[in-house]
Order: C-alpha cells, then structure tokens, then sequence
C-alpha cells in the first residue's frame, strides 16, 4: 500500500510541468498522506490544479483503517469490474508528485522508510481516479485514489505495489476527453526501475505532523523508532 508522497516543486516548476495556473495558496508538501487535501489535475480541467481529499476527508476517515478510506486501486480491478468502467471514462485525473515512500520491512518488527524518486528528480504524476460524493450536510466533496500496480524491481525491495508513474505522453492520453479505454489501460503498467532511484529517509516520516523540507534528507537506515539498523 502506498499512503505517503511528496510534491516539493515551486509553483514555476508545477505550473511549467504541467500547463496548468497554480494559486497562490499552493504550499509544496514533503509528507503527503490520506485524509489530506493535495493538489490534482482531471480530465475535466485541465487548465488548473483541482484540491481533492486523497481517500477520505477527515471526518468521515477518523475511524476507518487505511484501507477503507480507498486511498489505492490495483490496476487489475479496472479490468475485473466492470462497475468500475464509468469511473475509468469519466472520472480520470493524475496527481503531480517527486517521490513516494516504501516501508522494507526487516526482521517481525522492523520497518525502514525509503524514498523513492526519478533517477533525473523531476516532477511526474501518478495515475488516479476522481469521486464525488455529498456529505450529510449537503456539501459536495471530491476525493482520489492512487492506481497501483506491481512493483518493478527497485521497488520491490520495500513494497509488492507501486503508483502508477507517467511521463507527458502518457498524462496527455490518460486526459484526453476521447480516448478508447483499451488505449487508456495501455498506458497502466508499471515504471522502469532503470529510471529510478532510492534512499533512506527518517523514521519521522510515519508521522503526518512531520511536513518540513528536511524530512526528504538521506538518512541513516533506521527503523519507526529512530533506533539504527545495519541491515538495509
């Protein structure tokens, strides 16, 4: 499961990247998670950033565990459930990024955090998909998954999954209006590992509170309790 990333580029870099105007209010973020609110770009405004709960917003998340709050989507179920083929059509969007952590799990216990990111360190995108959905109040809100896929080899290392990572041909035809649905499954598959790199960053990124530039850094390997391991 992939329940962290990181989106650290200036709005010059964002807006130049992807085309699109970026508000003044749009904060770079070190430590993405569930439950927050992070920027995306729909098939359906492509012009601009769009600011979607990723899963669930936090009220109707407080007491769901990570998996309820749909915060992924194996690429296989799009091609399993054909309920899913409306939300494949109409409701695709790519959410800008840099990187994403892994958790390698070491020993029963363990759990060393990686960052893994593009062998250049550009902005990409990862592959999702929109819902909108009406609170109890009346209030519209919108949220997003990430469409994961098996891991490459780098990836593997720490984690079975990966998000779904496009380069700009590929976000041009997983947003254009028209598109056969066998060319948008073509584009789903997983990323070279040829083209990117790992590192260890600090066990402070398990808590969401920990949003600051310096959480990104290399790090020593170490586990969720900051204690360090030599084996990584």
């Amino acid at each position: 499961m992939i329940d962290r990333y990181s989106l650290t580029a200036s709005v010059s870099i964002l807006a130049e990247r992807f085309s699109v105007e970026v508000p003044e209010f749009y904060k770079p973020r070190y430590n993405a998670a569930p439950s927050q609110l992070l920027p995306v770009i729909t098939s359906s405004g492509r012009q601009g950033l769009s600011w979607f709960y990723w899963g669930r917003p936090p009220q109707f998340a407080r007491n769901k565990n990570l998996g309820e709050k749909i915060i992924n989507l194996p690429v296989e179920t799009l091609r399993e459930k054909p309920v899913l083929k409306k939300a494949l059509i109409q409701h695709r969007c790519i959410i800008p990024a840099d990187g994403f952590y892994g958790w390698k799990k070491i020993g029963k216990r363990t759990l060393i955090p990686h960052r893994f990111i593009l062998t250049d360190q550009e902005v990409f995108s990862f592959a999702g998909l929109w819902e909108e959905f009406e609170d109890e109040e009346g209030t519209i809100l919108h949220t997003f998954t990430l469409l994961t896929t098996p891991a490459n080899e780098l990836v593997l290392s720490a984690t079975d999954r990966m998000p779904i990572i496009f380069n700009k041909e590929q976000e041009e035809i997983w947003l254009s209006v028209k598109i056969p649905e066998r060319e948008l499954l073509e584009v789903l598959g997983s990323y070279p590992a040829s083209k990117m790199t790992v590192y260890t960053v600090s066990p402070g990124i398990s808590n969401t509170r920990n949003d600051f530039p310096s959480i990104i850094l290399p790090a020593p390997a170490s586990d969720q309790h900051g204690n360090l391991t030599l084996f990584d």
